[in-house]
């Protein structure tokens, strides 16, 4: 028996159902509909116990803003922060959105600008909507983690724990499945890390206390867990692209993410804004 058929070898296929060739509906989109009808479920809730300045109708209008802003500002962040040198040599790169290729760093980006939007455009202040949406952005987090390993992408460092997951396409191609090294399924560890815990983080934060009343402290504290949790899960997956200053970019551009939230937590205790509904 070799060591690799002591683990389980991934063979999961990223597509729900083949249109034809490459052309169907895949794990990955579906992920992102979930994450988004949750988060319209959960904000409409909030708004309905009280707790909310954002209305029902206010969140259907606001969602495709939020939607636009996580697509590209996570795809425009994985082509500027990990693919750069395939943009200089091919820019459409940054179109070919069939390749995959999503930052979550860049989705936050993306998402802080549609918030600034949707502040100005509903009349409410940026920090407030900031904290709501820092609250069930872990949703799509969690199922945009758990489509990374339907993918077989993103995977782990090698090792020989006996959870290991043996991942094909982490070898050249056409390397023989024996030859193939076992590794971390470290997408199942963001999943739980950034997905998971941080939603159970957030919601507790925000049922039981009145944090809406320091706008800002809630997305401060969201920007800095993910930050950490995202430094933690770094620590046992393989980089998906040259290292910045000895560490994987992952690290590197949580580092930024770590002193923004300071900077909204700061604000927040500056400033104590009451809840509008």
């Amino acid at each position: 028996m070799t060591q690799q058929a002591q683990y389980w070898v991934h063979n999961l296929d990223p597509f729900i159902f083949r249109i034809y060739g490459d052309i169907g509906v895949r794990y990955y989109g579906v992920a992102y509909l979930l994450g988004f009808v949750a988060a319209i479920y959960i904000l409409k809730l909030y708004y309905k116990k009280g707790r909310s300045p954002l209305s029902a109708d206010q969140v259907d209008s606001s969602i495709f803003v939020i939607v636009a802003g996580v697509l590209l500002g996570g795809r425009m962040g994985y082509v500027f922060f990990y693919a750069w040198p395939q943009f200089c040599s091919d820019p459409l790169t940054l179109i070919k959105v069939w390749q995959g290729g999503m930052s979550s760093h860049g989705g936050f980006i993306g998402v802080m600008i549609s918030v600034w939007w949707i502040s100005r455009k509903q009349k409410i202040p940026f920090m407030q909507i900031a904290d709501l949406f820092s609250t069930v952005t872990p949703i799509g987090l969690f199922f945009g983690r758990i489509a990374n390993f339907i993918n077989g992408e993103l995977w782990g460092k090698v090792t020989n724990v006996s959870w290991a997951v043996v991942f094909p396409k982490s070898a050249p191609p056409g390397t023989p499945i024996e030859y193939v090294q076992p590794r971390h399924p470290s997408q199942l560890y963001e999943a739980s890390l950034e997905g998971l815990f941080l939603l159970i983080y957030l919601q507790l934060r925000f049922w039981f206390g009145n944090p809406l009343k320091r706008a800002g402290q809630l997305s401060g504290e969201f920007l800095i867990l993910y930050a950490i949790v995202r430094i933690i899960g770094e620590q046992y997956r393989e980089p998906d692209a040259a290292l910045i200053l000895e560490v994987s970019r992952g690290i590197f551009y949580s580092y930024f993410m770590i002193v923004l939230g300071i900077g909204f937590i700061i604000y927040s205790r500056r400033k104590t804004v009451e809840i509008e509904t």
